[in-house]
């Protein structure tokens, strides 16, 4: 009887120094979490920019009214998150002193009538000619009116085109009565820098407000250089149609004092471009007994230039028509900076009908564009029912099959 007394005894004792440890330890480590700072939650911040959502709304919206606009402009600061990252230094850091002006804020969202009334002391002499020495011709057929600003950022040696927006554009759908305008910009001659802004959708005056800057340009160079504005309607089922072009020579242009605000007429596209096309030569067979076609690539010459920038970098596109409806296609390798391409490449196309009265082929030669789409110099087109050289070098090899026969053609508006 002795023994299990004893085991309950030593029991008990047991179970209240478990329970006495365990509490002992409890009220030590939250003594000691009282004590300790709380840990900072991780929040990536820009330095200069805040980051939370609700502070990021006084983006530009289209079609929102000027007091909505003016309400937003007066708490929020006027910069947005991407103008705010564009204006750091390479180490990440936001410069002390802002750009001088030469104009104030509110010219940034005026009306076209202001913005051209209040620009005046910011152009050149030599500007304001080229402005008003338009053409009757460009009068009597306007294509809108180009509205952009200028700067030079000399801290970060950087060029800075702002293209604002385009006023008065032709309607290029018939059917819609409007258009899709967007713009090009290449920096001439060297065609390095090209960009294009967004395509705005049904409007005959579009509002970009796009920013694009361009590092590694000296200041000492701005005056040999060239901005050309192409304005083009975007086409979901074709080419986009081209509506006009903006050619803005540099020389004489003085960026030093601040951002320059200019606006020029839309003008039709390069005419001498139309002139001449070049001229293409090709060699085709017609195998009667595989019913195959052969055709060879041989030369181009007397290619125009694809801008004012300089020398095309052509190529040839092949397309085979069968009762209007392109079977198939192929193209040649790209030949670099040459108005007299040679590229003898041979491609031979399988014929789906007995002879080729249904048969036609076409040849792009178009200039390859690594920053947008290609365009196309010439065309030529050669089957039973083409007129000219087309139709003549189409009737020799369908009267002598198996024979490889060669003709020059001069290529046509693309």
């Amino acid at each position: 009887d002795e023994i299990p007394t004893v085991v309950g005894i030593f029991s008990a004792f047991g179970l209240v120094f478990s329970v006495s440890l365990f509490a002992w330890i409890c009220c030590q480590r939250k003594s000691s979490k009282s004590n300790k700072t709380p840990p900072y939650k991780f929040v990536h911040v820009l330095k200069g920019v805040d980051i939370y959502p609700e502070n990021l709304n006084s983006k530009k919206k289209f079609g929102a009214d000027d007091k909505s606009e003016a309400k937003n402009k007066s708490v929020m600061p006027k910069n947005s998150l991407h103008l705010d990252l564009e204006k750091r230094d390479l180490n990440g850091n936001f410069p002390k002193t802002t750009p001088k002006m030469q104009s104030s804020p509110d010219l940034e969202n005026s009306s076209p009538k202001h913005f051209a009334e209040r620009k005046k002391d910011s152009v050149s002499p030599d500007s304001l000619k080229s402005i008003t020495s338009l053409s009757s011709e460009d009068k009597q057929d306007k294509l809108g009116t180009l509205f952009f600003s200028l700067e030079y950022n000399f801290e970060k040696k950087a060029f800075v085109v702002n293209i604002k927006e385009a006023r008065g554009l032709p309607a290029m759908d018939e059917q819609s009565m409007t258009s899709d305008p967007y713009i090009k910009m290449t920096i001439l001659p060297e065609k390095k820098h090209k960009v294009k802004t967004r395509v705005l959708r049904k409007t005959l005056d579009p509002a970009f407000d796009e920013t694009f800057t361009f590092y590694g340009i000296p200041y000492s160079q701005i005056q040999d250089l060239t901005l050309h504005f192409m304005v083009l309607s975007f086409d979901r089922f074709s080419r986009d149609d081209v509506i006009g072009e903006v050619l803005i020579p540099l020389a004489g242009i003085e960026l030093s004092e601040g951002r320059l605000l200019m606006d020029r007429e839309i003008i039709k596209r390069n005419v001498r471009k139309s002139s001449g096309r070049g001229e293409l030569l090709v060699s085709l067979c017609y195998q009667s007994t595989t019913n195959t076609l052969t055709v060879v690539v041989l030369k181009a010459r007397h290619l125009p230039k694809s801008d004012v920038s300089g020398l095309s970098d052509p190529y040839v596109k092949v397309n085979l028509y069968h009762a209007k409806k392109r079977i198939s296609k192929k193209k040649t390798h790209v030949k670099k900076c040459t108005p007299n391409a040679v590229f003898n490449e041979l491609f031979v196309f399988d014929i789906p009908c007995e002879g080729l009265d249904d048969i036609s082929i076409e040849f792009l030669v178009l200039d390859s564009d690594r920053g947008s789409r290609n365009e196309v110099i010439g065309r030529l087109t050669l089957g039973s029912s083409a007129e000219g050289t087309g139709g003549e070098h189409w009737k020799e090899i369908c009267e002598y099959p198996r024979r490889q026969i060669a003709k020059w053609h001069m290529l046509c508006d693309g």
